[in-house]
C-alpha cells in the first residue's frame, strides 16, 4: 500500500500563500480534466485532490517542500500528451501542471543554442529557431502541442532521431527541481565535458520521477537549404524493411526514414478524406528524408535513393508533399476516430531484427483477435503497432487484452535485442511489463536512485518502477 496522506484544507491553503489562489484549482472540473493524458481507456483514470499552476522555479521548489512536509504525491505535467500514462496521479495528490513556463527565455543565432522554460511548445521552438535559420531538430509528431519540459523528461523521439537523435541528445543543460526541492542545474553548454557524472542525461527519459524539470538549455543546428522527401512504394513489408541499413551504407545520410503499412495508410486517408498513389493496391510507403547544403550532392543523393529503392522491390518512388506529412503526423489521431482506447506500441529493435519481430505480428494479432495498423520509424527501429478496440470490449475486458498481448509480445522483442519503448517511456502503463523483462541488477540501480534521490517517494510515484514496497511509514 501507498503511504501518502490526502490533500487537506491546510495544504490547500499553504499552496495559495506560495503562489496565489489562482494558481490552485479544487474545482471538480478541474479534477476531472486532469484524471487522465492522452489515455483514452477509463481503467487507468485517477483524480488529483488538486492542481496547482506555477509561473516559476521558485514557485515549483516551494510546491515540492510542501508536498514533502505533508506527505502528498506530486504529479509533474507537461501537456499532457504522452500514451503511457505517464502524467495520471495514479495516488491522487497534486498535478503539477506547467503549462504556464512558457516563455522561450534566449535563443541565440550566433551561438545556436536557446533556453526555455519547461512548457514552451516544441513546434514554437522549431518555429522560432528557424526565423533565424536555424533548427530545432527535436521532432515528436505531437510537436504542435508537445511541451520541451516534457518532451525532455519522456525522452521524445520523432521525425529526425535518425540523424539528431532522441531529445536527450539536443540537451545542454537543464534547471531541475529535485525531489526534497533543491535546485540542480545539470549538465553545461560544453561540446564534451567528463566532469562528474553526465546527470542532465541522468534526468532525460526518467519520466518526472526524480524531478521537475523547469529550464532547458537546447541545441540549435544551421538550416540545410536543400531538402527532399521522398516516397518509395512496395507491395510487401520485407522489401520496404529491407531498404533503411542500404540507404545507411550508401552514405545517403537520412534525416527521417519513415514507414506506414497499407492498413494505417487506409484508415488515415479515409480520416482525412484524402486519395493517395497506390493505397488502394494494397501497398506500403517508406518516407525518406534528405538533408543537404549543397544542391548538386541533394541531387545525387535523390538519384541513388531512387536507385536503391528500384533494386530493391520499390514499384514507384515520388516527391511528397506537405500531403505525405500530414497523413504519417496524423496517423494518431485517425487511429483515435477508430477507437479513443487505441493501445500504441512502441518497442524497438536492432534495423536487422525489424523483419522478424514485424512476422511475428499477425500471428500475435489472430491470438488474442486484434486488429492491428503499423507505423515505424524504421530509420531507428521504432515500431508503432496500433491494436484498435474496434470490437467494442469494455475497459476491463480491453485492459485485460492488452496485457495479455504485452506478456506474449514484450518476450519476444527483448529476445531479438529489443526494449519495450523507444520513445514513448514505461510511464503507469507499462510498470509490470518493465518489472518483468529488465534485469534484477538493471532494475536494482534504477530503484537505488530514485529512493536516494526522492526518500518520501513523492516524485510522480507509480510511474517507471513500482516502489511502494521499498518505502515504510515512519
Amino acid at each position: 500500500m501507498a503511504h501518502f496522506n490526502p490533500v487537506t484544507p491546510e495544504l490547500v491553503e499553504e499552496l495559495k500563500r506560495v503562489m496565489s489562489p489562482k494558481q490552485v484549482k479544487t474545482d471538480e472540473d478541474y479534477l476531472v480534466a486532469y484524471q487522465t493524458d492522452e489515455e483514452g481507456n477509463s481503467h487507468y483514470f485517477s483524480k488529483p485532490e488538486v492542481v496547482v499552476f506555477p509561473e516559476s522555479t521558485e514557485q515549483v521548489v516551494e510546491i515540492v517542500k510542501l508536498a514533502n512536509k505533508y506527505l502528498v504525491p506530486i504529479t509533474p505535467r507537461s501537456a499532457g500528451s504522452g500514451v503511457a500514462c505517464g502524467a495520471i496521479p495514479v495516488y491522487h495528490g497534486i498535478v503539477v501542471e506547467l503549462e504556464r513556463m512558457n516563455k522561450i527565455l534566449k535563443l541565440d543565432p550566433d551561438n545556436m543554442y536557446a533556453v526555455c522554460q519547461t512548457g514552451v511548445i516544441t513546434g514554437d521552438l522549431q518555429r522560432e529557431a528557424a526565423r533565424h535559420g536555424l533548427l530545432y531538430a527535436g521532432d515528436p509528431s505531437s510537436a504542435d502541442s508537445s511541451q520541451i519540459g516534457g518532451n525532455v523528461a519522456n525522452n521524445a523521439g520523432g521525425n529526425k532521431a535518425v540523424k539528431y537523435g532522441t531529445t536527450r541528445h539536443q540537451v545542454y543543460s537543464l534547471k531541475v527541481v529535485t525531489p526534497t526541492g533543491e535546485v540542480v542545474e545539470a549538465g553545461s553548454r560544453l561540446k564534451k565535458s567528463s566532469t562528474g557524472l553526465c546527470l542532465e542525461q541522468l534526468y532525460a527519459g526518467s519520466e518526472g520521477t526524480l524531478g521537475i524539470i523547469t529550464e532547458v538549455t537546447v541545441k540549435l543546428y544551421p538550416q540545410a537549404p536543400y531538402v527532399f522527401n521522398m516516397v518509395c512504394v512496395f507491395k510487401t513489408d520485407d522489401e520496404a524493411f529491407a531498404l533503411p541499413n542500404k540507404i545507411l551504407k550508401a552514405g545517403i545520410d537520412p534525416t527521417s526514414i519513415e514507414f506506414m503499412d497499407n492498413e494505417a495508410l487506409v484508415m488515415t486517408c479515409k480520416f482525412l478524406d484524402m486519395k493517395m498513389p497506390h493505397v488502394d493496391e494494397g501497398c506500403d510507403y517508406v518516407i525518406v528524408t534528405v538533408e543537404s547544403f549543397n544542391e548538386e550532392e541533394s541531387d545525387r543523393k535523390m538519384e541513388l535513393l531512387c536507385d536503391l529503392a528500384e533494386n530493391n522491390g520499390s514499384i514507384d518512388e515520388f516527391e511528397a508533399d506537405k500531403r505525405i506529412w500530414t497523413l504519417r503526423k496524423q496517423f494518431a489521431e485517425a487511429a483515435r476516430d477508430v477507437d479513443k482506447m487505441f493501445q500504441t506500441e512502441d518497442f524497438v529493435v536492432p534495423l536487422d531484427k525489424i523483419p522478424d519481430i514485424t512476422k511475428q505480428i499477425p500471428e500475435l494479432r489472430e491470438k488474442y483477435g486484434l486488429y492491428c495498423v503499423t507505423v515505424a520509424h524504421i530509420g531507428d527501429g521504432n515500431i508503432h503497432v496500433l491494436p484498435l478496440n474496434k470490437e467494442g470490449l469494455s475497459p476491463e475486458e480491453w485492459f485485460n487484452k492488452i496485457k495479455a498481448f504485452h506478456r506474449d509480445l514484450f518476450p519476444r522483442v527483448y529476445a531479438l535485442g529489443g526494449k519495450m519503448s523507444g520513445e514513448h517511456g514505461i510511464g503507469f502503463k507499462k510498470l509490470d511489463e518493465f518489472a518483468k523483462c529488465t534485469p534484477a541488477p538493471e532494475l536494482h540501480v534504477i530503484k537505488a536512485i530514485k529512493k536516494a534521490l526522492d526518500p518520501n517517494n513523492i516524485m510522480n510515484p507509480g510511474k517507471l518502477v513500482d516502489m511502494t514496497g521499498d518505502f515504510v511509514q515512519e
